[in-house]
């Protein structure tokens, strides 16, 4: 099975000079524990939920008597997004992917096709397609 036939197609994205508090709205609202970050067309970062609340967190204990969406709002995601982003191909064996996720110890993987991310591949995706598998569906 390739990464493709798993993948996440639709993917939410941010933008480098979006608001931590954009981030925040989406992850809460959509579910979503991991955000590709773009520049344009290219992917150039990942925010997780973890960096998310070590960031807010961390800007929170020096800013007092703001309240955390206040904080949130000064601080954009340029600043706390990953750089260093773990990239697999549409056409990659899953069971690779999967060791991949192991090995980084990563909890997703954008999908990138000629410099284009075309999805994202999770933890739950993956859990997901396996339980179809032992269920028969």
């Amino acid at each position: 099975m390739k990464v493709k036939e798993v993948m996440i197609k639709e993917v939410a994205t941010l933008d480098v000079n979006d608001e931590l508090s954009l981030a925040n709205d989406i992850m809460r609202l959509g579910r979503i524990r991991h955000l590709p970050v773009v520049d344009g067309a290219r992917l150039v970062g990942i925010v997780s939920e973890r960096d998310l609340f070590r960031s807010s967190l961390a800007q929170a204990l020096g800013y007092s008597g703001q309240t955390p969406r206040e904080v949130m709002k000064t601080v954009r995601i340029k600043d706390i997004m990953v750089q260093e982003i773990v990239t697999i191909s549409p056409e990659l064996d899953l069971c690779k992917a999967v060791k991949m996720m192991i090995d980084k110890k990563i909890g997703s993987l954008p999908v990138v096709d000629h410099d284009r991310l075309v999805g994202l591949i999770t933890e739950t995706d993956i859990m997901l397609e396996y339980l179809k598998y032992c269920v028969g569906e």
